[in-house]
């Protein structure tokens, strides 16, 4: 590392933090897949990669419902719960990776050194198309424009992300989830969101030109997802140049 690098890392620090979270519902087999092509990435050696690994921390638990996979199930845990309904009061018995990840979000949160500035769980869609999101709703004006913010850059960043398609609300029946939860605990500095991906295909060039999602393809969306956070915290100009040229294949 040069000297200047890593500054996240430093003893004393304070520690902007990204929180990723995937397979709450183990039958969302391409939230796995988006997650992959997350990890990867941060792990490569390009040097968007560098960069981000330089500034941020990042939090990844890629399989909250390990059980409810291993059973094949599609939506609950071996104990019969949808998890993501749980996030307000999780067992430690009944839904102990639940518990974990929020206790330690929780003592992140409390650390006056760590900044724990985005939430982001992922799923997959049965209906909908592309890639989206689901964020949530604020009263306070500002706030709500900024949580625009991501997904606007996502969608300049990913062919087969849609911003159209993504939403803001406060839908009742997804109180427990955790965007929902854990927007309403942590502070105003913080975003959280569900990015969505379909279980099948993403529009490009019209609606009717529907193009099948491919696992490649759904770890390319994980990997535009981390470059996206280069745009967001304006790291650009730290990135080493020339870049190599990323190629365009569907």
């Amino acid at each position: 590392l040069s000297p200047s690098a890593a500054a996240n890392l430093r003893p004393g620090a304070e520690q902007k933090v990204v929180f990723i979270t995937a397979r709450v519902h183990p039958g969302e087999t391409p939230s796995s897949f988006v997650c992959q092509g997350i990890i990867d990435f941060l792990v490569s050696q390009h040097p968007i990669a560098k960069v981000l690994r330089d500034h941020l921390v990042f939090k990844i638990a890629p399989m909250l419902n390990p059980d409810g996979v291993y059973l094949g199930n599609y939506r609950c845990s071996l104990m019969g719960f949808d998890l993501n309904r749980h996030w307000a009061n999780p067992s430690p018995w009944a839904h102990p990776t639940l518990h974990g990840v929020k206790q330690l979000i929780i003592e992140m949160y409390n650390n006056p050194k760590i900044n724990l500035e985005f939430y982001i769980d992922i799923h997959a869609h049965s209906t909908m198309m592309n890639g989206f999101m689901y964020g949530n709703i604020f009263e306070d004006e500002e706030r709500f424009q900024r949580q625009a913010v991501f997904p606007k850059l996502l969608c300049q960043n990913a062919e087969d992300f849609s911003y159209s398609s993504t939403s803001f609300n406060r839908d009742a029946v997804k109180a427990g989830t955790g965007r929902r939860f854990l927007g309403g605990l942590l502070n105003d500095t913080s975003y959280c969101y569900t990015l969505e991906v379909s279980f099948y295909s993403y529009i490009l060039d019209g609606p009717t030109t529907a193009v099948p999602y491919t696992e490649e393809a759904y770890m390319k969306l994980g990997r535009n997802v981390a470059r996206t956070f280069l745009d967001y915290y304006r790291l650009n100009s730290l990135v080493e140049r020339p870049l190599a040229p990323t190629p365009k294949s569907r």
